[in-house]
């Protein structure tokens, strides 16, 4: 109706149908909370950690926010550590989190104020990063900062009295975080603003590959690297994309040995394209003969060749000079340096749309 489908809208109509309008999305957005916090108080709530590049998902997050912070005259800013490397998380989840973040501290900051959010590795825990989203609001009292967290607490001093919600937001990210193995928290004094800050694993691809890399306690005699990179066909792509992206994945998995080969965890995608990364207990020769059984297995899909472009590729791995001081963890790590590199450049090219 407010689009008019159903006729001109008179001016006192389109006032009521946008009361009407933003009460609608309120309710909506407090039954999925509530629904949100039901499945997490029963054990419910489930994460589908994947590596990802937390600058990524902060900027998607910002950039969500931007117009509602315009709309109030905030500065909405983010600062992402250059040397932070691949997290081991939801992305979908740590939007949900960030998001929840940047809108109480847009909510809470008056016209004129600014919120800022950053990631960086933590000095005492380099298993972890840290994320933080900064305000210039009121600040939290002692008392609230104590309860803030808890299921539907709501700050009675807040600044904004005309919010309504159900007070579930806070709780609903603080579970999402514990999820993942980290921890969230704020830091605010009154008439200074806030701090929320909530940490996120790293991915140890060292860990991941051991298995795989090494056989009897020794480095395998070769190693080899296959990326498959998956993108829509058309743009913007109107199917399921993470059904999609569970398609390429069942094609991928009778491709490899399962007791010499390992497929990745998904790297650096947060929005729709994929590009699975594959390490081959195999030379350069074995690599192409994978890369080969794979490209076939695509093909067969007509599901994937009605939706989808992709593009193989595989390079030899050069295996680190092993000195017999050195440990075989040691050696592993030095082979996953070399292949986040290498995956972090593929992922920097963008695969361009065959329409």
């Amino acid at each position: 109706m407010l689009d008019g489908l159903a006729g001109k809208v008179i001016p006192e109509q389109r006032e009521h149908l946008e009361t009407i309008f933003r009460s609608v999305n309120q309710l909506r957005a407090m039954i999925t909370d509530l629904l949100e916090a039901t499945r997490a108080e029963s054990g419910k709530t489930s994460v589908e950690p994947q590596c990802i590049v937390i600058g990524d998902v902060i900027r998607q997050a910002v950039a969500m926010l931007q117009a509602t912070a315009q709309a109030k005259h905030i500065g909405l800013e983010a600062g992402v550590d250059i040397r932070i490397p691949f997290i081991y998380a939801d992305p979908n989840r740590v939007l949900q989190v960030l998001s929840n973040l940047l809108d109480n501290a847009i909510k809470f900051t008056a016209p004129d104020g600014s919120v800022m959010v950053k990631a960086c590795l933590k000095e005492n825990d380099p298993e972890f990063v840290q994320v933080s989203v900064t305000d210039t609001g009121r600040g939290i009292s002692p008392e609230a900062k104590a309860l803030i967290f808890e299921r539907l607490y709501q700050d009675p001093n807040s600044v904004d009295d005309s919010r309504k919600g159900l007070g579930l937001g806070l709780y609903i990210s603080k579970e999402l975080v514990r999820l993942h193995g980290g921890q969230i928290w704020v830091e605010s004094q009154l008439s200074h603003g806030s701090t929320f800050v909530f940490t996120l694993p790293l991915f140890s691809l060292a860990k991941f590959m051991t298995p795989v890399v090494t056989h009897h306690g020794r480095l395998r005699e070769s190693l080899s690297l296959i990326t498959v990179e998956i993108a829509p066909l058309h743009i913007p792509f109107t199917g399921n994309w993470d059904e999609i992206r569970l398609h390429c994945l069942q094609l991928l998995e009778p491709c490899i040995l399962g007791d010499k080969d390992a497929i990745l965890p998904a790297m650096g995608r947060t929005g729709v394209g994929e590009t699975p990364v594959i390490v081959a207990s195999t030379d350069q020769q074995g690599a192409r003969v994978v890369e080969k059984r794979i490209r076939e297995q695509l093909d067969r899909s007509d599901r994937l060749r009605a939706s989808c472009v992709f593009k193989l590729s595989s390079v030899a791995l050069k295996l680190p000079t092993v000195d017999p001081q050195d440990s075989v963890a040691k050696v592993v790590q030095e082979i996953a340096d070399t292949i986040t590199e290498l995956t972090m450049a593929t992922l920097r090219r963008s695969l361009p749309s065959a329409n």
